[in-house]
């Protein structure tokens, strides 16, 4: 057997390990949303919500999306060779930096790190736009197209 089947062999066992553990995580974290959001309900006022708790329960949520988003782009890089993994880790970042975007702290933010948050996002939706430009070029110029129609 090749250095490089050998290579690849060890590859595939250290991602369906880390694919394990990450599983287990987002199961405890699921969990944990769950046992949040039923203490938030159920403690006086009962079934209301202050913000607060919302924006804590929107982050909790928003980590499962993410690890969920994480666990799929692991799956599609690693064992579907047909995804581009720039692409993939591009949109991951762009959830989780959303993220941040809902639970953050309007007031006790810097405007500088809200122009930078910005810029990321910006950049981030700029270069998965651009990738997937190049993989299906015929895609805008269609897009372009039936928009002209629907005018």
């Amino acid at each position: 057997m090749t250095a490089s089947r050998w290579i690849r062999r060890f590859e595939r066992l250290v991602i369906g390990v880390l694919l394990l553990l990450l599983a287990v995580v987002l199961v405890l974290s699921v969990l944990e949303l769950a046992w949040v959001l039923f203490n938030d309900i159920t403690s006086p006022p009962v079934m209301i919500l202050e913000i607060n708790e919302l924006l804590d329960l929107f982050g909790l949520f928003l980590l499962v999306v993410i690890g969920v988003e994480l666990f799929e782009a692991i799956v599609k890089t690693y064992f579907h060779e047909r995804v581009d993994r720039v692409e993939v880790v591009m949109i991951v970042a762009i959830i989780a930096i959303s993220r941040k975007v809902i639970v953050i702290d309007a007031e006790k933010t810097e405007p500088m790190t809200a122009v930078g948050i910005s810029a990321i996002i910006l950049a981030l939706a700029t270069g998965v736009f651009l990738l997937r430009l190049k993989r299906h070029p015929d895609a805008v110029q269609a897009d372009s197209e039936s928009e002209h129609r629907r005018t």
